[in-house]
């Protein structure tokens, strides 16, 4: 009895080095050529040291034709298992180029799905590393079934857990859906690449020429797309980037954010916020200014910085607690509202809904951006899917008007009518369906017209309508300003009403699903 456990352990050890080594030492010197690490090392560099356990290590393709029956490798080109990331649990998955170039088959599927199943059950989150050449040919149609149980999981996960994905190397075809349908996608420059259709189907159907990293590089992507959250320079920082981003997050949608303990005071004065603003309305300034003043230590975790540059969100802490912000940056197309700063903002809002983290705005907004694209391309859709993620949203809540909040977007940027819970405003902000000059031109365009001087007449009339109405102190008297505070009080302030929302509770109508605007 002993002599044969003695031969199964020799037999079993035999088996997991070969697991490990599966794609073999020339196949993993070529993944380091490329600049690229191994599945099993990206997982080491992720994971708490020595948290990883692996789960269907053994696991082979049942394949027996078109010349595969002598070639099955145990883990069949993909890692899965669980670990924690500074002690909280996680389940995870790296696709291993160096076995069958990372190709999904049906068996390679199973094992994705049984982590992605496991960790909706125990409500951890799910970390993919992607990093292959597409579905398995050999499987037909039983590889294509594979994805689409990936993607359902995907689907059924979002909002439950949260879900992030690395692309760390090819990424095409069906594949792509899987992280689409993620809450973050990053990738590496200049070795991650994402489309549906390669280079040379382009140029055969549209005689496009096109290479590999303008179609579906991380620089196209984090700034033309938006598909791509985060374009890391290397894979070390694809992966730090990971860790970062789950140190904001709860682990499921029925936990609060972790609070950590801050040594920034929460009453902590911003003098530099009084003269931050000029006094020419049209000047611009950085709203980032704004966001780092406000935040414990200036930390700001900036997502999809490098798309739709007008709007500015991403997650940071005050008073040690996790929360998201969104901002109008009117260091860039004067902070108007387009098509793309409506779609990042609203999923960005969804998101934090999704998973309890408090959300504030910061509002310096003169409207939607006008022009026949903008109209054309359906500005009225995509601008409605900013405003129904507000209404929509139950956390809290909590609103500074930092300069202008004109015409529609005002209503659109978290106003209290759409359930915002507290809405301040800065002595100098303009509340006003829209700007002064515009009003004054219709209001007093025959007046203006008939005038010897019509510029002075203009610039005196915009002056009196802004002292009359474009100011806070209106919106205030209606309630719909609950105070205006010195620019210096904005941090303490916003942790005061963090701290009173702590245990709000809302909701919306029992029904399936609303219908967003898509």
């Amino acid at each position: 009895m002993a002599e044969s456990l003695q031969t199964g352990a020799a037999t079993l050890e035999e088996m997991r080095k070969e697991a490990l080594h599966a794609g073999g030492a020339e196949r993993i010197e070529k993944q380091h050529a490329k600049g690229k690490l191994t599945a099993r090392e990206r997982l080491d560099l992720f994971l708490d040291n020595g948290s990883f356990t692996e789960l269907d290590m053994f696991v082979r393709h049942r394949l027996h034709d078109f010349g595969m029956q002598d070639n099955r490798p145990y883990g069949d080109g993909v890692v899965t298992g669980y670990g924690t990331v500074d002690g909280r649990k996680v389940f995870v998955f790296a696709h291993d180029f160096t076995v069958f170039g990372g190709s999904l088959s049906e068996t390679f599927s199973k094992k994705i799905c049984k982590v992605m199943d496991m960790a909706m059950k125990v409500g951890a989150p799910i970390i993919g590393f992607n990093d292959s050449g597409g579905a398995r040919i050999q499987e037909g149609v039983v590889s294509l079934g594979g994805y689409a149980d990936i993607f359902l999981r995907n689907t059924l996960a979002s909002g439950v857990v949260p879900q992030i994905s690395l692309v760390l190397g090819p990424c095409a075809g069906g594949a792509v859906y899987s992280p689409a349908i993620t809450d973050f996608v990053i990738m590496v420059k200049n070795i991650s690449h994402m489309f549906v259709t390669g280079p040379g189907v382009v140029k055969t159907v549209t005689h496009e020429d096109v290479s590999f990293e303008e179609l579906g590089g991380a620089n196209t992507h984090a700034t033309k797309s938006g598909v791509a959250h985060f374009a890391a320079e290397d894979e070390v920082t694809a992966i730090k980037q990971a860790r970062q981003l789950l140190s904001y997050l709860p682990s499921n949608n029925l936990e609060s954010p972790p609070v950590v303990t801050s040594d920034d005071p929460p009453d902590r004065e911003l003098p530099d916020l009084d003269s931050l603003v000029p006094d020419n309305p049209n000047k611009a300034y950085d709203m980032r200014h704004v966001i780092h003043a406000i935040t414990d230590h200036g930390v700001f975790e900036e997502i999809h910085a490098d798309f739709a540059r007008n709007i500015v969100v991403g997650l940071a802490r005050m008073g040690g607690k996790s929360v998201g912000i969104i901002g109008n940056q009117p260091a860039h197309l004067a902070g108007a509202l387009d098509i793309d700063a409506s779609i990042k903002g609203a999923r960005f809002v969804r998101f934090c809904d999704a998973f309890n983290i408090p959300l504030i705005t910061l509002v310096d907004v003169p409207g939607f951006l006008p022009g026949t694209d903008q109209e054309w391309g359906g500005i009225i859709r995509h601008g409605a899917k900013l405003l129904y993620a507000y209404c929509e949203a139950t956390v809290p809540k909590i609103t500074v008007i930092i300069r202008k909040a004109y015409g529609g977007a005002y209503d659109v940027m978290s106003s209290k009518h759409i359930r915002s819970d507290i809405n301040l405003a800065w002595p100098n902000a303009e509340i006003a369906v829209m700007g002064s000059k515009g009003a004054v031109e219709i209001l007093w365009k025959r007046d203006i017209a008939d005038a010897q001087d019509p510029e002075a007449l203009t610039e005196r009339l915009s002056e009196e309508y802004r002292q009359k109405f474009a100011n806070p102190y209106v919106a205030a008297e209606h309630g719909f300003i609950d105070d205006i505070i010195a620019p210096r009080h904005t941090r303490s302030r916003l942790i005061d009403a963090l701290e009173m929302l702590t245990n709000k509770v809302d909701s919306n109508p029992a029904k399936k699903h609303g219908n967003i605007p898509l």
